[in-house]
């Protein structure tokens, strides 16, 4: 019985995430190529988006820098409510009997027994530079990540708004542009913060208590990170649109070459009538 309780879990996981894959799929139809020979383009149609690809590789890359700018989006949105910014250090301590650590809101000590007591900042103008910077930086590259998700829907090849590949190329190179400044603005607020931090941890004078890097500091580098390489990708894929577009020659077959020479042959007894007859008008006046 146990056995075939993880068995139903494993297929029933394996189940869902089939249907996921399926329905975030593209290609629940492509073009067929029963009737051509050479073809070099390709459109494939799934649940969300309709696809034509003058080249896969493009829609892809462009696919990919979407997920990686939009996953280091949300971990930059995820460091704001995170609690520990700073976390105090236990070097040089033998007995710790509290754990003090803050985030850009507030902050609090917690005891041995796991009890907190956190202390939100009285006043914001009563706040340190370094923690003004660093919320003015977060908020600001939340808000560009979001307008940056927006424009990349918009400048994406496969998907239907935007208007003509030149102007999509454009909207996605502007994305790129504003994924970047939202990466660079995350950085410079984690790296301010953690400058601060290595600062009077290492200063020999610094009496008060020591903190050490917090996990959210961790979480904002890597979701910077992830921005800037998906906006650099978005910012590459505007040099598609000067690629001069194939076409696509079908063949249909025996058809087209008995139709050519009907065509040839009509065309040919026409400029033999015409000139017959004028050969006719010349010696009727004769």
């Amino acid at each position: 019985m146990f056995w075939a309780q993880i068995l139903a879990l494993v297929f029933g996981v394996g189940g869902v995430g089939a249907l996921i894959t399926a329905t975030v799929s593209n290609e629940w139809k492509v073009t067929t190529r029963a009737s051509a020979v050479i073809t070099a383009t390709w459109i494939f149609q799934g649940l969300w988006m309709n696809c034509g690809a003058r080249g896969m590789a493009s829609t892809a890359s462009e696919i990919i820098a979407f997920l990686l700018a939009l996953s280091g989006w949300v971990l930059v949105s995820s460091t704001l409510p995170t609690d520990y910014w700073k976390v105090s250090t236990i070097d040089g301590t033998v007995i710790t009997t509290a754990t003090y650590w803050a985030n850009l809101w507030k902050t609090c000590v917690t005891d041995s027994t796991g009890v907190s007591n956190c202390k939100d900042f009285p006043s914001m103008l009563a706040l340190d530079g370094y923690i003004q910077a660093c919320r003015g930086l977060m908020i600001a590259a939340v808000s560009l990540g979001f307008f940056a998700s927006i424009f990349a829907l918009f400048g994406m090849k496969c998907t239907k708004v935007g208007g003509s590949d030149k102007a999509k190329a454009k909207i996605a190179c502007l994305a790129g542009i504003t994924f970047i400044l939202s990466g660079l603005c995350s950085m410079t607020g984690c790296s301010l913060y953690a400058n601060k931090i290595t600062t009077e941890f290492f200063d020999p004078l610094y009496v008060e208590q020591k903190y050490e890097l917090g996990a959210a500091l961790f979480i904002g580098w890597a979701g910077a990170s992830l921005c800037i390489i998906g906006g650099i990708i978005f910012c590459f894929s505007i040099s598609d649109n000067s690629q001069t577009p194939r076409m696509a020659y079908a063949y249909n077959g025996a058809t087209s070459v008995l139709s050519s020479r009907t065509k040839y042959q009509s065309r040919e007894g026409d400029f033999k009538n015409t000139t017959s007859s004028k050969q006719f008008d010349k010696n009727a006046y004769v």
